[in-house]
């Protein structure tokens, strides 16, 4: 009986894929696609501890809060490091999704990178349901990906997926559906506006905040030597004086800043090609490298890591969203198996 009702309210169940990420929070919903970006950042008074902005409210106040204010960002690394907040975050952007009308709570899948512990896949199960799950469905980040970036991973095919996020690079070589050989490492977006951070400080004496890294990043960041270098005025403080400064620096500087940590990345994806299996290593020599999320739009990426391996790279079409895009097409997938049956 219950069965029939399941089949007959179908239509009023609302599918929802998320992509949890440490820097943005996706959601997908079932037929009208990626409906929800904004940055997983909450901004609660710490006197009241009452929730004074989500999103992107919330990310404009990063560094200029004043002392009773406080913007955090409650996923570190690709995992939970603030579970009260995260469950808050994911709250309040499923509603803001879904809209408070919906007769039945939400199927939802939620995608974890690949290294995470059985502890770390729990936490974000359980935030999940108090969040409003009816079912929760974990997926891991390269499958999601792949699913995302439209490769068919059901075939017999070695396919390599270099996901960079926020938080996390997620390196995974998929065939038949499943992960043959992964690695995760926690270096990503976030890393390379760190290390712009202390490029500026170290060689101009120049204190800069994390947006502006990010604009310098997004602006003129480059893995790789440009064929016409570019340039960006810099504004921050003058370590030495402590005034402000504004500085023109070019494309050069933050392919210098950003040297380490992308060959730490190229270093990632070199080990998991050591550890392929030799006939899905040659199907990898034929398909190229496909390269996902935030931080493949880094100027010059493809090139470096073609150079390092030999292997053609290509990112995705939509890399932001390709992950959010797989997690939802997995739980349509899902939901027609279970409808099948």
């Amino acid at each position: 009986m219950s069965y029939t009702f399941e089949r007959g309210f179908n239509m009023q169940v609302t599918d929802i894929g998320i992509d949890l990420g440490t820097a943005s929070i996706l959601v997908y919903i079932r037929g009208k696609g990626v409906v929800l970006k904004e940055p997983s950042v909450v901004a609660f008074d710490r006197d009241t501890n009452k929730i004074k902005a989500i999103g992107e409210e919330a990310r404009l106040m990063l560094g200029r809060t004043p002392g009773n204010i406080v913007a955090v960002r409650p996923l570190r690394q690709g995992v939970i490091s603030d579970y009260t907040v995260t469950e808050k975050m994911m709250k309040y952007f499923i509603q803001k999704a879904v809209g408070r009308r919906s007769l039945r709570k939400p199927r939802i899948a939620v995608c974890v990178p690949s290294g995470v512990t059985e502890v770390e896949k729990k936490a974000v199960e359980d935030a999940t349901y108090q969040a409003g799950a009816r079912e929760v469905a974990i997926i891991e980040e390269p499958i999601a990906a792949a699913i995302g970036a439209g490769i068919d991973i059901s075939k017999p095919c070695g396919n390599m997926i270099v996901d960079i996020g926020g938080g996390t690079t997620d390196v995974a070589v998929i065939s038949l559906g499943g992960t043959v050989v992964s690695d995760s490492i926690k270096i990503a977006g976030d890393d390379f506006d760190e290390a712009i951070v202390r490029y500026m400080r170290k060689k101009y004496n120049l204190l800069i905040g994390e947006r502006m890294a990010e604009d310098i990043k997004i602006n003129i960041g480059s893995a790789y030597k440009r064929s016409e270098p570019a340039y960006y005025d810099v504004k921050g403080r003058n370590l030495v004086t402590g005034l402000p400064r504004v500085l023109k620096i070019s494309s050069e500087d933050t392919e210098e800043a950003l040297r380490d940590t992308t060959s730490k990345i190229v270093d990632c994806i070199h080990s998991v090609l050591e550890k392929t299996p030799p006939e899905l290593a040659a199907d990898i020599a034929d398909r190229g490298i496909v390269l996902t999320g935030g931080g493949s739009l880094l100027n010059g990426l493809e090139d470096l890591i073609c150079s390092k391996t030999g292997i053609t790279t290509m990112t995705a079409e939509e890399p932001m969203t390709a992950v959010a895009i797989g997690t939802g097409k997995y739980v349509e997938f899902l939901a027609g198996y279970r409808e099948d049956r």
